[in-house]
């Protein structure tokens, strides 16, 4: 059966471990996720990322969240780029909003990858995890693990994890030790592809990134460019979220690396229903 459609398969079964019996003994480090990019910019502006709230998309099965972040007043706020962009209020809301449905749903594993480019102090990141209570869930690992050192799912939830939290750049781990370096777990394709057959599984980063070390983040994102600025294309969502688009850079990625990738990461959640 075509990996999409198993993962699509999940979002109307309830079962012990993110919604199939199966994940309860596989590694984390060996599940597909569905993702969504950027996905607390939700509306209908070229701006925005998603249609639907971060609620409605964790509803959807989606347990890979990627948020954009950016210093507003020395404070941390979910801005598009820029504040004057885009800007969806502070972190501590969005938190709040992950957190109310985390608590709800106990046999669930979410995963946030937080950005941080303007190098806000890591410790003001824990001071909104803290707040919105997602802090006591949040997975902190020992040591740096080797891709197959990840725990099975079950036994996450046994301890009382139900999230893992990563960061693109700018975190200390030695300061918040659940903030992962993400890219000492995971490695990128091309995050602004304007071409709709999406035609590679390239590493783009990090710089030397190593597929058969790292988990791999598929980035199933088509944009358009005006006048030299990249914006999202939401017009064909639905065409790009299809089985077919989606399966066709899946088989891509697993025929360059003998693996499929463990994130799919999508503009809009548009056609996962």
């Amino acid at each position: 059966m075509p990996l999409l459609r198993v993962l699509l398969f999940a979002t109307s079964v309830w079962a012990a471990c993110n919604g199939h019996d199966e994940l309860c003994n596989r590694k984390y480090s060996d599940i597909t996720f569905i993702g969504t990019h950027n996905s607390a910019f939700v509306g209908e502006l070229p701006v925005h990322n998603q249609y639907i709230s971060v609620t409605k998309q964790l509803d959807l099965r989606v347990r890979f969240l990627q948020a954009q972040t950016q210093d507003k007043d020395g404070n941390i706020q979910m801005c598009h780029t820029h504040c004057w962009e885009l800007d969806d209020g502070p972190l501590e809301d969005y938190l709040k909003e992950v957190s109310n449905w985390i608590v709800k749903h106990l046999n669930e594993i979410v995963t946030l990858l937080l950005t941080n480019i303007d190098a806000l102090p890591i410790q003001k990141f824990d001071e909104a995890f803290n707040c919105t209570g997602l802090k006591e869930f949040a997975f902190r690992p020992k040591k740096k693990l080797a891709r197959d050192e990840w725990p099975i799912l079950q036994m996450l939830l046994d301890d009382g994890t139900r999230l893992a939290v990563f960061m693109d750049y700018n975190m200390d781990e030695r300061k918040v030790n659940y903030i992962i370096n993400e890219f000492d777990y995971f490695w990128e394709t091309p995050y602004s592809e304007t071409d709709d057959s999406f035609p590679t599984c390239e590493v783009d980063r990090p710089e030397r990134g190593d597929p058969t070390k790292l988990m791999g983040i598929m980035n199933h994102m088509l944009n358009h460019e005006v006048l030299g600025i990249v914006i999202p294309n939401q017009v064909d969502a639905v065409k790009t979220n299809s089985e077919d688009s989606i399966q066709k850079q899946i088989d891509l990625c697993e025929g360059d690396w003998g693996k499929r990738p463990n994130v799919v990461l999508l503009t809009s959640s548009a056609g996962l229903g």
